[in-house]
């Protein structure tokens, strides 16, 4: 029986994620870190198996006293890191330590903690490069998008994303990498649910790329696979439904309008700066207009991850491919 940490545990995935761990008969003991206070955490019953703690995980002080104080007395062996900021339109230093120098503290106090063996990172696909010129299928060994002028939101994924690669083979601890498709559903910063979830979608004239999206439940059973597997590497996650951009606008039941880039750059701004809407155009041009799917033949032969869980569309039913 092992000890986990999660991290992120109030968000969707994270809430989902320590449900199953706590049911797991092989895990002993999960410590589940959030951003919300201990009286307003996890809305389940859980026994002893679980203990919930509030932590600032952007102060490497705070991450050293959980990693060395906490997680060593209650003898935890696997790390797994979700909480990253969610945000597209926040930057800024504390935007950057929440996403790239949290990983960084985790994984720098992993080497030479006496407990810990494993951390798993939940990436995300954004952290590919996109264009004309690449697959829209994309394996592991895909370039990622490493130009400057990205937006903060993209480039500090990478960052993180890279920061766990680097450190492969280098550490005490074994280092796994999830890069996950989107999860659709309220608490998990994906850019497509706030996209669909709108009274109307901005769709590119002349362009409909393919889109690959997961369920809650399927990126959970990955990060459970992670925990309980051996050996180190970069895995995609993706999700059960593969469809046209156009496709998924009409299952979930919203309004489309095909028109020009640069006017739907300037709705969808307006739109944030009046009502706060989280969608960005910015960040996900490329693709809105060239389309990504995630390869997930590694995370198949080698964690035994195969998406089950077609996404629950509103309108038509599950998408079945």
């Amino acid at each position: 029986m092992i000890g986990v940490l999660v991290t992120g545990a109030t968000t969707a995935i994270g809430e989902r994620l320590v449900r199953a761990l706590v049911a797991d008969t092989r895990v002993r003991h999960v410590i589940a870190v959030g951003r919300s206070p201990e009286t307003h955490a996890l809305p389940f019953a859980h026994g002893d198996r679980l203990t919930y703690v509030h932590v600032d995980l952007a102060k490497s002080r705070r991450v050293h006293e959980l990693l060395f104080g906490l997680a060593r007395d209650l003898e935890i062996e696997v790390v797994v890191h979700l909480d990253q900021h969610q945000n597209a339109f926040n930057k800024g230093k504390r935007v950057h330590q929440e996403t790239v120098e949290a990983t960084r503290s985790i994984l720098e106090l992993s080497h030479r903690h006496p407990t810990i063996r494993r951390v798993v990172l939940k990436s995300y696909a954004e952290v590919y490069k996109v264009s004309l010129e690449l697959p829209v299928l994309v394996t592991e060994d895909h370039p990622l998008n490493l130009d400057p002028r990205a937006p903060q939101y993209i480039r500090d994924r990478v960052e993180a994303d890279l920061t766990a690669c680097s450190r492969m083979g280098f550490l005490d601890a074994e280092v796994v990498v999830l890069r996950c498709a989107e999860a659709l559903g309220p608490g998990t910063g994906s850019q497509l649910f706030s996209f669909l979830d709108a009274p109307l979608a901005l769709r590119p004239a002349g362009f409909d790329p393919m889109v690959n999206v997961a369920t809650i439940a399927d990126i959970a059973v990955a990060l459970e696979l992670a925990t309980h597997g051996s050996g180190e590497g970069v895995f995609n996650v993706p999700g059960f439904d593969t469809l046209p951009l156009s496709e998924s606008i009409r299952k979930w039941g919203t309004p489309c309008v095909p028109a020009p880039g640069p006017l739907i750059r300037n709705a969808y701004r307006l739109r944030h700066a009046v009502v706060g809407a989280g969608f960005s155009y910015g960040i996900n041009r490329r693709r809105m207009h060239y389309g990504l799917v995630l390869a997930g033949n590694r995370a198949a032969d080698e964690l035994g991850y195969v998406p089950e869980n077609p996404v629950d569309w509103p309108v038509g039913g599950p998408v079945r491919t």
